[in-house]
This record gives C-alpha cells, structure tokens and sequence, in this order.
C-alpha cells in the first residue's frame, strides 16, 4: 500500500507519495490555484501518474497547509507544524529544531528528544521576511529570485535595512540604489534581515537552548536562497541542514503520518 501527504499553501500546493518502507516514490511542488480543492485534487493525481499507480492502492492520506481543509479526498488532516516536525526529523534524526521559511510565513519549531513539536512560534500576519517579501525585493533589483543567495555572497560592504516590510522595504532599496550603493551589498542586506527576523523569532520560544539541540533544518521555498542559510548559520552559530527538495518537507510529514497513523496525543503535543 501507499500514503500521500498533501501540504496546500497560499503560494504552492506540496505533495509527496511513499511506499510501506517510507521510500519516496514521487514528489511535487505546484503553483496553488485559486480554486484550492482543485489544486489539492491536482497534485494527488499528478503523484499518482508519476508513481504509476492507481487510487486504490492508496491507504490512507494527510492534508496539511494553509488550505488543507479544501483536500476533500483527506482521510484526516493535521497542522503545518506537525507534519514539518515530522519531516525534517525524519529526513535528518538529530535535528533539534526546524527553520520553515515559506511564501506567506514563517515558523520556528523547536523539537524535544523525541522530534515532537515542544514550542514553536509562528509569523502568519504579513509578508515581512518571508519569501514574497524576497520576491518583491528581487523584482524591484532586477535581479532573478534564484539568483539573489549567489550574488550576495559577493557583498563586500555592510549596508543595514530598517525593514523587512515587504512595503516600507522596497522604499528603502530603491533609495539604497538611488545612492549607487551596489546591488550585491543590498542583497547580502536583505538576508541579514531575514535571519535576523528568524533570530528575533525564537526569543520567544520556551527554554531555548541551540547547543543542546544540534543542528537546525531549514524548509520551504527561502531554503533554496544560500544567502539566507549561509546568513542564518552566521547568526544562529549551529549548522543548518538542508534537504533535497525544502519545498516538501511538509508533505513527506504529512505522508508518514498517514503511514503510521496519528494519534490524538501526537496531535495534541503540536498544537
């Protein structure tokens, strides 16, 4: 039998199909439509033509993400910070806490020995340090998105942002370059702000201690940006681990708990 995990976001919609053995069999990552239903119902039959297999081999599924409530075909579904919990310990077992920098938000999971969510703590009320706010600043540079954590490596000068408010920040990089500052220092500047928003963040978790948690894992789309991870390494003074594909690090969790099944108690420890 298989098991599909489906994570439907503001700005993508994340699915990942596995088999008995927790072996990933297929996985994508879409652009979310505005009709969330159809866009969960796209992903789970897109993974089950690239898994080659039909829907009744399929077990059991769980929808996670902003819109998982739309996955109507769901057998139940559960929050982001579970299932990214699940995933990231499950893809690196030492990992102690969890770095989810999404298109909309971001969230901060610190994990207890058993990669159970213990504390966590959540940006969901604007765009500011997320990877729109990144979008918009690499529109208003000219600069490709993929290309932004490259060229801000080669900074060779601090410049300080007031702002990671995707409307005040795209302000202050255009007077940035109206005073011939260099496009690769404004780069290495928005990083900063990104990960010092992160570190401000975790202030607020409970009893935080990243020495005794080892390392920490970085997902969604902002993990792809090596500027940030680099920047964030710097900051947080732990190494940051990245998986293959960042973007379906939700799913994958939400596939090995509709593996394993999930327990009341595991849901109440997430929340």
């Amino acid at each position: 039998m298989y098991y599909i995990g489906i994570d439907t976001g503001a700005i993508t919609t994340d699915g990942v199909l596995i088999d008995g053995d927790c072996r990933v069999v297929a996985e994508l990552v879409r652009k979310t439509d505005p009709d969330m239903s159809r866009a969960s119902n796209a992903v789970r039959d897109e993974l089950l033509r690239t898994g080659g297999i039909g829907l009744s081999s399929i077990a059991a599924t769980v929808s996670t993400g902003y819109g998982r409530e739309t996955a109507s075909f769901a057998t139940h579904s559960t929050t982001e910070i579970i299932c990214h919990a699940r995933g990231a310990r499950h893809l690196f077992p030492k990992s102690g806490l969890v770095i989810d920098i999404g298109g909309q938000d971001t969230k901060v999971i610190a994990l207890d020995a058993e990669g159970y969510p213990e504390d966590f703590v959540m940006n969901d009320k604007c765009a500011a340090g997320t990877g729109r706010f990144l979008e918009v600043m690499a529109a208003a540079l000219h600069v490709p998105l993929e290309e932004m954590g490259r060229r801000s490596l080669k900074s060779k000068n601090a410049v300080s942002l007031a702002s990671t408010c995707t409307v005040f920040g795209e302000t202050e990089v255009i007077s940035l370059l109206s005073k011939g500052v260099a496009v690769t220092d404004i780069l290495a500047a928005l990083h900063r702000a990104v990960a010092e928003r992160v570190v401000g963040m975790m202030s607020s978790l409970r009893g935080l201690r990243l020495n005794g948690r080892g390392s920490a894992v970085i997902t969604g789309g902002v993990a792809r940006n090596e500027g940030v991870v680099r920047t964030l390494e710097e900051k947080l003074g732990v190494k940051i681990l990245l998986p293959a594909n960042p973007q379906t690090v939700g799913a994958l969790g939400a596939a090995l708990i509709a593996r394993t099944g999930s327990s009341r108690a595991e849901q109440e420890r997430g929340r």
